[in-house]
């Protein structure tokens, strides 16, 4: 071990031994966080449990089958192989290959075999664990459980010694470990946390650092500079919140990156671009979890604002990042990448840091708008991923260049099936939201939720095709009588056909788009919601600079252009697109033949298009 190595290590462990303060970049940018109340924030919003709601029959409720039925069958003994390899243990089960298991002919960034062994494990216990909640399934909390006792077994220093991203893997680790604690009632996984806390310790440098500053330090190969100590935070402050220790709080504090991500964004400046696009939104959760745990307002100051810098360059599918860095605002970085990447949005990973820093915000602040962007999200990008196969073969990337392709990646068990698993989790929790008023619905989804308002039991069931058509109905069932709201999201792009009716009859209320639609009456036993969503044809333009390069939208859905090849449209055709029967595709006539233009969930093979320039 040189000695520059040496002298971080022992840097690294006198901070971990002691009790860690809050840096002091954080006088630079607000109160010390340490002097502050731990009483968690109240919000303006709250989050249902996973066991009251249940997605009925549709698309999200088969990719979370999937997903869940595909973990419950892998082997225990693959999944914990790289840790007890690493730790010099017996290791029986075969190699899952691809990123997680060791490997060595890595050699980054030629050869990505073996590149983070282990390090998706925390996400499938965390997936797992959420699934279990949803379900209540013995044998999956049953394989939680056991997974987190053969873990416990290989925990030690040992693991991280050479290990290139160690607060990547142990941020997973952390999650899942505390997710089989809260959803799985694993008694032993705090335990687990805390010994596996001290394994790692030792190798986190005292701060967060970022890219250039993790450059700078001595490293084996590149990957090594491509650690995330700032999205520890986010789970730390969940440890902490979960009964995980008063450490916890202490070691979120200290790794919160204040210097040169919160604070310039809590002052309105947008230093994303040139940042990696999936780590720097996940990062923003950590930020809302300050807000939260520590009711600093400069840390949700900076959420917000990263967050509508992010928003600001989505691509129309709700999606961004490509080649999973952010653009310059006012430059050509955004139209350039429709013709220079096939990389364009990290989904799975993607969808799932967005859908979490929305939720947290939509519960802070109450604005409807957040859902907005959770369901182009939702119906662009990740109900149109390729499910992950028994073997590892995981959907990555979408493609928006213009002459774009699905295809899977290359390698096996990448970052990707991890996120996966835990979004699809998520979907019930993400669908709707709930105060002292009562009940709001977030996104237009085949589903059930149930909760106690007053001192009735009230049973919601949403019935839609959404957004194949506009239309979603809500039918009540309550014990006895009660009064409170039932909020609807009406999206920023509703049309003036706009409808709420109540038991057949108009609502009678206000109907703004971008607000949520606050029905506040005595509901009784079969009382019944219909809610009718204009949904006009609109383009939307890559960006202010290239008005003219524009996407086809209808509602939430961005329409792909298929087999376009050359062929060139104008804003007058593409609004005047028709759609063909009940597939679901539209047609846009052309004086040289129709195009056919299709949702991103109904693409396989075909080439296609999202940007026309007209």
């Amino acid at each position: 071990m040189n000695k520059a190595r040496r002298d971080f290590l022992k840097g690294s462990a006198a901070l971990a031994a002691g009790a860690v303060a809050v840096r002091s970049a954080h006088g630079l940018w607000g109160k010390d966080l340490a002097a502050q109340a731990t009483t968690p924030r109240a919000t303006e919003l709250s989050q249902f449990e996973y066991a009251d709601v249940q997605l009925l029959d549709g698309p999200m409720q088969e990719q979370f089958r999937h997903n869940h039925s595909l973990f419950m069958n892998l082997s225990e003994d693959s999944l914990l192989k790289p840790f007890r390899q690493l730790v010099g243990m017996a290791a029986p089960g075969e190699d899952m290959g691809g990123w997680y298991s060791p490997a060595a002919e890595f050699d980054p960034p030629k050869n990505m075999t073996g590149y983070i062994p282990g390090h998706s494990f925390g996400q499938y216990l965390s997936g797992l664990s959420r699934a279990y909640a949803v379900t209540g399934d013995r044998a999956t909390q049953q394989k939680v459980q056991r997974l987190v006792a053969g873990f416990a077994a290989t925990v030690t220093t040992k693991f991280y010694d050479g290990y290139n991203l160690p607060a990547y893997t142990f941020d997973k680790t952390n999650c899942g470990l505390i997710d089989a604690h809260q959803f799985a009632d694993d008694r032993t996984a705090l335990a687990v946390l805390n010994k596996a806390t001290d394994a790692v310790l030792p190798w986190l440098p005292p701060r967060a650092l970022n890219r250039d500053e993790m450059n700078a330090r001595p490293h084996k190969n590149v990957s090594f500079t491509w650690d995330e100590q700032y999205t520890l935070p986010e789970n730390f402050y969940l440890a902490y919140q979960r009964g995980a220790g008063a450490r916890y709080r202490q070691l979120a504090q200290r790794f919160l990156q204040d210097d040169t991500y919160f604070g310039p964004l809590a002052e309105g400046q947008n230093i994303l671009p040139g940042q990696h696009a999936y780590s720097h939104v996940n990062g923003l959760c950590s930020a809302v979890q300050s807000y939260l745990t520590d009711g600093s307002e400069m840390h949700l100051r900076a959420a917000k604002n990263g967050f509508r810098f992010v928003l600001e360059q989505s691509f129309a599918t709700g999606g961004w990042g490509p080649n999973e860095s952010f653009q310059k605002p006012g430059t050509d970085g955004l139209a350039k990448s429709l013709e220079g990447t096939h990389n364009s949005f990290e989904t799975p990973c993607g969808a799932y840091g967005h859908f979490k820093v929305a939720r947290y915000l939509m519960r802070v602040t109450g604005d409807s708008t957040y859902g907005d962007g959770m369901e182009a999200i939702l119906y662009n990008t990740i109900l149109g991923a390729r499910p992950i196969r028994p073997d590892g073969v995981s959907f990555y990337y979408a493609d928006y260049n213009m002459d774009a392709v699905k295809s899977d990646y290359g390698q096996k068990w990448p970052c990707c099936s991890g996120t996966f698993p835990q979004l699809t989790a998520d979907y019930g929790i993400s669908s709707y939201l709930r105060s002292a008023k009562g009940i709001y619905v977030n996104l237009y989804v085949p589903s059930r939720v149930s909760w106690r308002q007053g001192g009735a039991r009230v049973v919601l069931t949403q019935e839609t095709s959404y957004p194949k058509v506009g239309e979603t109905a809500l039918h009540l069932k309550l014990d006895w009588p009660e009064r409170f709201v039932v909020a609807l999201r009406v999206p920023a792009w509703a049309g003036k056909q706009t409808r709420v009716a109540v038991n057949g009859k108009d609502a009678g209320v206000a109907l703004e788009p971008g607000t949520w639609a606050q029905l506040e009456r005595t509901w009784k036993d079969g009382d019944r919601v219909e809610l009718t969503l204009d949904m006009p044809l609109r383009l939307v333009p890559i960006d202010r600079e290239h008005p003219n390069v524009v996407a086809l939208v209808r509602g939430p859905v961005a329409l792909f252009a298929i087999e376009p090849g050359d062929r060139r449209l104008t804003q007058a055709q593409l609004l005047a697109a028709e759609r063909v029967g009940s597939s679901g595709d539209w047609r846009v006539a052309t004086g040289s033949g129709d195009v056919v233009m299709r949702a991103f969930p109904a693409i396989d093979t075909e080439r296609y298009r999202l940007y026309q320039r007209v």
